[in-house]
């Protein structure tokens, strides 16, 4: 009894250090350090304050890490006595830091992303516009104090940028230009109903700055900059590996992820060929790709286009029992940022966690450019045909995203609901797209007119699935040196059935983002966690269970979930 009654006592006595040391690490690092991220949360004590790339600061935000890298070493738990939820908390601290620590000193963005600094300003006065949290003017004065942090922060970029790739200033130079109409347009615009007529004039002054230090950080770009931009951008395999199991907590071997990436990939594509010749037995799969491509709606129509989604999926997913939706509030349509628009077709924006003024959610699309030629817009237009904006919308937000960010709320921990892996955000999303035309959405009389646009939505779907096995494949083979850049656009193309527009915007990506491998990885974590569920559980399995204990779960990597859910520490993959 006594040594029960000790071991439980020293369980409380390691809850409570970590939980101390854990809220000290996000309060005097992680948001320190980035307090765009504080805002977005909704933690509006960090409001007024701006990143800060100097030297000086990032030296010293490795050596908080370190610190605090070590403290949390230092209050291991007893695996034996300590609870599982405080026990995996402890784990994605400690690989959250780890991460940042690699970050910084071995990838070095700040070193070599140009658009780091450009899209962090934008980012900066985006999350103080976007949502209505304060009165207007508090918001203005909150976005002034930024925007006269703003030049010194260009101005660290002219210093820290050594060596980039010529990939990552091109499209640094891409999305300035739209950067700076955002300041010149959008950001007024937001603040139209400020009424202090100091502050307005204050605004107008830190306003005028800023979009003169983007103007000039453009120009250094083009002529200074671009012609000495021979860097390389590919971080190699060692620590592609080490930001693998640091981010997602996965660390197979990377030559056994790729059999796993192509195996899943001649699926997909067989199945894609199959339904294809299903449709047009006398044309080539190609050939059904490009047809699939041309049925899309008209740029101006695209926006209403999704919102007309909702109704019939929400209908769907209550009927079908798939998964509890927690409100029926729903996501606001919209344009996507323009510093957002050179590397994403379509993404979610939530509110925070700890935000509760402003909590609308953004469903956001890109359209093409306007400075696009008609058939450079109908080739970008192709990748949201009639199958892809279905499967767009499932994944963005009914069951994806969206859904996800509803049972946030019910996250076991502050940990759980301030630090996520990708392989649960955009594998759960993925995930949802194939499930629910599994379970039936996308038959005629559900979602489809007939059984011919059936066919053209599972197309969609599977179209959606390689251009994920691509990433997949082109992630790791490019950053480990197997694969070049025009290589990857190829791959994309041939391979994952895309669109030259798709594939190039794709592939830059891949160049900053290495591991996006995370959507396939993570939707094929989740179908074996639940196929292994469905094994213990028997009879009494029952999905729409499954996934609302999955999503009660937070985001952690999926072996976190599994070993919540199972009991066990089963193989994730």
């Amino acid at each position: 009894m006594c040594s029960a009654m000790n071991a439980h006592a020293a369980n409380e006595d390691w809850k409570q250090q970590f939980q101390k040391v854990s809220d000290e690490y996000f309060d005097q690092v992680y948001f320190h350090y980035g307090p765009t991220g504080g805002t977005l949360v909704g933690y509006h004590q960090y409001d007024a304050q701006m990143e800060n790339f100097s030297r000086k600061n990032i030296d010293a935000e490795i050596a908080a890490l370190k610190v605090f890298e070590k403290r949390i070493e230092a209050i291991h738990p007893d695996s034996a006595a300590a609870d599982f939820g405080p026990r995996s908390d402890h784990e994605i601290v400690l690989a959250n830091i780890r991460s940042s620590l690699l970050t910084l000193e071995t990838i070095r963005p700040w070193e070599k992303n140009a658009d780091n600094y450009s899209s962090t300003c934008a980012n900066g006065a985006f999350s103080l516009m976007e949502r209505k949290f304060a009165l207007p003017d508090d918001r203005l004065r909150s976005l002034v104090a930024r925007e006269k942090q703003m030049p010194a922060l260009l101005a660290d970029a002219r210093v820290n940028l050594k060596n980039a790739p010529h990939v990552y200033t091109e499209i640094a130079i891409e999305q300035l230009p739209g950067i700076v109409s955002f300041f010149e347009s959008d950001v007024p615009l937001a603040f139209a109903d400020a009424k202090d007529p100091a502050l307005k004039a204050e605004f107008a002054q830190s306003n005028a700055a800023v979009i003169a230090a983007l103007k000039s950080y453009l120009g250094w770009l083009k002529t200074d900059l671009l012609p000495k931009s021979n860097g390389d951008f590919r971080i190699g395999a060692e620590t592609f590996s080490k930001k693998l199991s640091y981010d997602e907590m996965v660390d197979l071997p990377l030559d056994k992820l790729l059999e796993i990436a192509w195996a899943d990939m001649r699926r997909n594509q067989a199945h894609f060929n199959e339904v294809a010749k299903e449709l047009e037995p006398n044309k080539e799969p190609r050939a059904v790709v490009e047809q699939l491509g041309e049925d899309h709606p008209a740029p101006g129509a695209l926006l209403d286009t999704f919102r007309g989604t909702f109704d019939g999926l929400v209908s769907f997913i209550r009927a079908h029992h798939i998964v509890t939706i927690p409100s029926d509030v729903r996501p606001i349509v919209e344009e996507t940022p323009p510093f957002m628009r050179a590397t994403t077709f379509a993404s979610m924006d939530t509110p925070g966690p700890f935000e509760t003024h402003a909590t609308e959610a953004y469903f956001n699309v890109t359209l093409p450019d306007p400075s696009m030629k008609p058939e450079e817009v109908e080739g970008f237009m192709h990748s949201f045909n009639v199958g892809t904006v279905i499967s767009t919308a499932v994944h963005e937000a009914y069951p994806g995203h969206y859904i996800q960010f509803l049972w946030v709320p019910q996250a076991p921990s502050r940990v759980r609901k301030l630090l996520g892996a990708n392989t649960n955000v955009e594998g759960w999303a993925h995930y949802t797209e194939q499930m629910m035309l599994d379970e039936g959405y996308g038959q005629p009389g559900a979602g489809a007119k007939d059984e011919r646009e059936a066919k053209f939505l599972r197309l969609g779907q599977l179209q959606d699935a390689l251009l994920r096995n691509a990433r997949f494949v082109v992630g790791i083979q490019m950053h480990t040196g197997k694969m070049s850049y025009d290589e990857a656009i190829a791959f994309f193309q041939k391979e994952g059935y895309q669109s030259k527009e798709t594939a190039t915007m794709e592939t830059k990506r891949g160049t900053g983002d290495p591991t996006y491998l995370y959507y396939t990885l993570g939707k094929l974590e989740i179908m074996k966690l639940r196929e292994d569920m469905k094994k213990k559980q028997g009879a009494a399995f029952s999905l729409e269970e499954f996934h609302n204990n999955f999503l009660r779960q937070g985001f952690p990597p999926i072996k976190i979930v599994r070993a919540a859910m199972l009991g066990d520490q089963s193989p994730t993959l």
